[in-house]
């Protein structure tokens, strides 16, 4: 096992993250260290099209993220601790041990998947994983695709497809009428948004938009023929070739949990600098709560400013995150889930897609603990990444605890684990 050291150790190669490193290293000639899994910067959001990124601020932060003083780890995923100051993170070449004196967690976010009947069949898939397919290279053109779920992504992920020569046939979206156009109303304060809105709808001007819809199940053999939707009192079907599903985001813990940082409301806690519960360990972007790119971005150069002690410029960022965080706010509020998405599965629906666990088989259990001793469920490939989320929200338990690995890894890095 490879050791490294390095001052300042940033996980997530997001928009927090790279934000974090290049902040830090703008005050300071102290070593900094970013690490992400992925093969490129940039995040879910940023995610490289075939080796392009169009957004001109992420190109500048990468451009910015070049520096000698920042080292780069592509391709390379944390996945346990050796002890207070040292990770362990499995890479192309082997497990690498890395030791900081500062880490700033930036793990962003993952998208959070609701049972309904047929939401495992090919080619249901959720609305950010079917656009990061499509970025990768997945053809959608003249595929007729329904976008439901919630929320700003529906749009931007449906702009995103059209784009690509899909035919977007609805847009259904499960919040009411009153309280998207409640929501809408208020960008009044948001003079760029406003114009950032407008844009993307009128790019969407021929599409379908329907609140207060959502979708009952899906339909199809051996891949999705059509999807089955309710508005209030109608129902009705559409066939499609794809489904985009989107409920939100769920902030990544894992490592934090890990580590021993206060979880509160499902998020990392921090102070006013982005510092956790432990001295020297700050957390910024959605880990800390959903609040999108704009607040990432924010936090994540006072989590850099505030690891190198430049806590004055960090203050100067203050009113900048709170006017991020009460836009974050009006967004969730927006866009909760309504409680009729809680029974759309029935007893033969899978929730758990690793272990293969129906909702029937949970139903006799009271707690997470005891389901996945007598179940399995949240024990497969995604150690309940998927599961977790729609048992608490369908069910109403808690899915705490975290055991290393926090992610698969191979036999080999476990053995370093126990080795350390």
């Amino acid at each position: 096992m490879n050791k490294i050291s390095t001052d300042i150790l940033v996980v997530g190669g997001g928009p927090a993250g790279m934000a974090a490193a290049v902040g830090a290293a703008s005050k300071t000639t102290a070593k900094i260290t970013i690490i992400d899994d992925n093969p490129t910067f940039g995040g879910q959001i940023w995610r490289a099209e075939l080796g392009k990124i169009k957004s001109p601020e992420a190109r500048e932060l990468i451009r910015k993220l070049t520096s000698d003083r920042i080292e780069l780890l592509n391709g390379s995923q944390i996945f346990g601790r050796a002890d207070e100051r040292t990770l362990l993170a499995e890479t192309a070449n082997g497990t690498k041990a890395i030791e900081f004196k500062k880490l700033i967690i930036a793990t962003g976010a993952r998208e959070r998947f609701l049972p309904f009947p047929g939401w495992t069949l090919p080619n249901v898939f959720g609305a950010g994983g079917l656009q990061a397919l499509v970025k990768g290279g997945l053809t959608v053109k003249n595929k007729r695709i329904v976008v439901a779920g919630t929320g700003a992504l529906l749009l931007a992920v449906a702009e995103y497809l059209k784009a690509q020569g899909a035919k977007i046939v609805l847009i259904a979206e499960q919040s009411p009428a009153l309280k998207v156009y409640k929501f809408v109303s208020n960008l009044a304060r948001h003079p760029k948004k406003i114009v950032d809105a407008i844009r993307l709808r009128a790019k969407l001007l021929n599409v379908p938009y329907l609140t207060d819809c959502y979708i009952n199940s899906a339909e199809g053999d051996k891949r999705l023929k059509a999807v089955n939707l309710r508005r209030k009192a109608k129902h009705w079907r559409i066939e499609c070739d794809y489904l985009a599903c989107g409920f939100h985001l769920v902030p990544n813990i894992q490592l934090a949990s890990l580590l021993g940082c206060h979880i509160e409301n499902k998020a990392v806690k921090v102070n006013e600098f982005q510092e956790t519960s432990l001295k020297g360990v700050y957390c910024a972007g959605e880990p800390t709560g959903i609040g999108g790119v704009e607040l990432s971005l924010i936090e994540g150069r006072i989590a850099g400013f505030a690891a190198v002690g430049e806590k004055q410029a960090a203050l100067g960022l203050f009113p900048g995150r709170k006017k991020a965080q009460n836009f974050a706010t009006a967004l969730n509020q927006a866009f909760a889930l309504r409680d009729e998405l809680k029974y759309l599965a029935d007893d033969a629906t899978l929730i758990c897609r690793c272990e293969d666990v129906e909702l029937a088989r949970l139903k006799p259990f009271d707690s997470w603990r005891s389901a996945k001793l007598q179940t399995r469920c949240g024990m497969g490939p995604c150690q309940g990444q998927i599961c977790g989320p729609a048992v608490e929200f369908v069910l109403g338990w808690k899915t705490d605890g975290v055991r290393p690995p926090i992610f698969p890894v191979s036999l080999e890095s476990l053995s370093d684990i126990c080795e350390t």
